[in-house]
């Protein structure tokens, strides 16, 4: 039996939760929040890592000094645009973005956030499993595997489930680690 395609997506969805994760502004300075902001560079939507080069200096500010100046301004107004959070500082040169101390109430609003999206996560996982069930109750059903043969698989899918919904919990407690200490 070939389970690979099923701990393949389970696995991108693990991927999927990780990025997502990264992306959440716990109050340190994490140039991954930066990656969904956009800039126009000559009338091509450009990641501003692509633009400039981005460095965390200090624990709480990140430095993104643009290769091409004359874009400085556009960086500024499409991190303006998104929803980080963050007042760029530009003195002409490079941009600051100074990440405030993050507030007891805040703390516990991302620590809900980052439980929704594993949530989320885990069930996708589970969608995966259903999925994975139909797809040999199916072959058992058109006589291509016997019935031990579907327990089997089904023993065995549930040990992946298991085990991907297990990651999602670590990865999870880990984040609200982060958040809770910072």
């Amino acid at each position: 039996m070939d389970y690979s395609n099923l701990k393949e997506k389970m696995e991108k969805t693990i991927s999927v939760l990780e990025q997502n994760l990264s992306e959440v502004r716990a109050g340190r300075a994490n140039p991954a929040i930066l990656n969904r902001v956009k800039i126009d560079y000559y009338g091509t939507p450009t990641p501003i890592n692509q633009i400039a080069g981005i460095s965390v200096p200090e624990a709480r500010l990140i430095v993104i000094q643009p290769w091409d100046i004359s874009v400085l301004k556009e960086i500024e107004k499409a991190i303006l645009a998104s929803d980080i959070g963050l007042n760029p500082n530009n003195d002409g040169k490079v941009i600051r973005l100074n990440f405030p101390e993050l507030t007891e109430e805040r703390r516990k609003e991302l620590a809900k956030d980052i439980k929704k999206t594993a949530e989320e996560s885990k069930v996708a996982i589970r969608a995966i499993r259903r999925d994975g069930l139909d797809e040999f109750k199916a072959k058992q059903k058109n006589s291509e595997i016997t019935e031990d043969d579907l327990k089997n698989a089904e023993t065995e899918i549930q040990k992946l489930t298991d085990k991907y919904i297990a990651e999602i919990d670590d990865i999870l407690s880990r984040k609200e680690k982060e958040i809770m200490s910072i």
